[in-house]
């Protein structure tokens, strides 16, 4: 009886040991926000996308996404020198260093110092008085720790924890973004290159009106109203070519500053960059959005730091108890020092209760419960936002692919167009007004046409990035 006894109060010992150790956790546990998702993604059904729900193309490399071999080298060296990835790295670590400073509160703080004097005085400086040098040392060790038995530090080191991984998931935004950014620039690229190539050509065949009608007049079969008019078409297409270079070296140097390099030339020649998107693109169910896109990560990741400081803020109130414990030696010579006469060690515990603080207390835990609504909204607000994107996209995908097919036919339309009225001018059919017409019309169509397809390649890029592609 007396050994199940014993037995028992030692098991009650240890358990009371182990309580006051760990402690106890008054902070509410994380439950992740109701949200709900569409079946499926508005626009899908309108654009060409395949059926597979299981894949998406956001779960692809970005490699097999933009095949470009100009464009992959692009996105390789961005992402290896770009400022914003290699500041958003660092956020990282600086939030990692964080967790550790403040985990450190959970564990006592021990500090040791000494201090020592001592002097020696020439012979009979002061008379028989100083026969040795004065000398005096001390030494001492000192400990504070701050038992977390309501868990406030843990729930503060967790907090920290979750900053740190909303870092992480921000910098996988910003990689993610980064590639979107170079993708886009290297399709305005493009787009301007094809947008001087149509200037160019159109200059050159302006240039042979320019001529012929000059020839006509002078000969007598033209007016020169005819001229001056070929001179307004010739001069309309050569005042764009310098507005286009521009735009051009611009760009170049947006991309230049996302591969962390200094203004100047990159190389963007590839002849399928503004090719059509391909067709049965696989989308995925948006219920996957939730755990592919990082800014959805990084939301709900701030909001489990949120709900970790309604912890802190809950253990505020209860008692919080401090011990501090020190000893030292000291002593005239290194004897005393390493001896145990001049030895003192005190402890000193101290147990504190809030009492009245004019509701402080209570206004913390309010504004900690707020915070976390916040956090609440943006986290689902966030969601709402991404399905947005993808819808947009999507939409996008399927309007610019016939937006595109339109112009295309138009361009047909007026190249043919102005073929016969050049021909029903030379044969002196018409006037040249109607030349005038249709070579502008074409002029535009061919422009609006590479608009159109660069604005069908943006699609493509833009889906990716919806769909949370990129940052793998």
């Amino acid at each position: 009886m007396k050994e199940q006894f014993r037995m028992n109060r030692f098991a009650l010992a240890t358990g009371l040991a182990v309580v006051f150790v760990t402690g106890c956790n008054v902070g509410p546990k994380y439950v992740r926000p109701q949200t709900t998702a569409p079946p499926v993604y508005r626009g899908a059904d309108e654009a060409a996308i395949s059926s597979d729900t299981q894949n998406s193309l956001g779960d692809q490399q970005w490699a097999a996404v933009f095949r470009e071999p100009e464009l992959q080298d692009l996105i390789r060296t961005a992402l290896v020198n770009n400022y914003d990835l290699r500041i958003a790295a660092q956020h990282v670590l600086e939030a990692a260093a964080q967790v550790r400073v403040t985990r450190s509160q959970q564990f006592p703080q021990i500090t040791v110092g000494g201090s020592g004097i001592g002097a020696a005085f020439p012979s009979g400086e002061f008379g028989n008085s100083f026969e040795s040098p004065i000398s005096t040392g001390s030494l001492n060790l000192s400990a504070a720790w701050t038992p977390d038995f309501w868990g406030i530090y843990r729930k503060q080191t967790e907090a920290a924890r979750k900053q740190m991984l909303a870092q992480t998931w921000a910098q996988r935004a910003v990689r993610m973004s980064l590639v979107e950014q170079v993708a886009t620039t290297y399709i305005q690229l493009r787009a301007y290159d094809r947008q001087l190539e149509i200037v160019r050509q159109a200059s050159k065949v302006r240039q042979d009106s320019v001529d012929l009608t000059r020839t006509l007049s002078q000969g007598g079969d033209a007016p020169l109203s005819d001229v001056r008019e070929a001179e307004q078409l010739l001069y309309t297409a050569t005042s764009q070519i310098p507005q286009i270079q521009q735009q051009i070296q611009q760009n170049e140097n947006a991309m230049r500053l996302l591969l962390g390099q200094n203004p100047g030339p990159v190389a963007h020649t590839s002849p399928g960059a503004l090719s059509p998107a391909p067709e049965n693109l696989p989308t995925g169910l948006p219920s996957q959005l939730l755990e592919r896109r990082p800014d959805i990560q990084q939301a709900e990741a701030q909001l489990m730091a949120a709900n970790a400081q309604v912890g802190v803020a809950r253990a505020q109130f209860f008692p919080q108890l401090s011990i501090s414990a020190s000893g030292g030696i000291s002593g005239s010579s290194l004897g005393d020092l390493l001896g145990t006469s001049g030895g003192l060690v005190y402890g000193i515990g101290s147990l504190t209760q809030p009492i009245f603080e004019g509701g402080k207390l209570r206004g913390q835990l309010q504004l900690s419960k707020e915070q976390k609504q916040e956090m609440v909204l943006t986290y689902q607000k966030t969601i709402l936002g991404a399905f947005r994107d993808v819808s947009n996209a999507l939409i996008a995908v399927n309007k610019q692919r016939s937006t595109r097919e339109e112009q295309e036919k138009l361009v047909a339309a007026a190249e043919d167009a102005t073929r016969l009225a050049r021909v029903r001018y030379r044969g002196g059919a018409t006037s040249y007004l109607e030349v005038l017409t249709t070579d502008s019309n074409l002029f535009t169509a061919q422009l609006n046409l590479t608009t159109a397809q660069q604005n069908e390649a943006l699609a493509l890029v833009q889906l990716y990035s919806a769909l949370g592609g990129g940052w793998q």
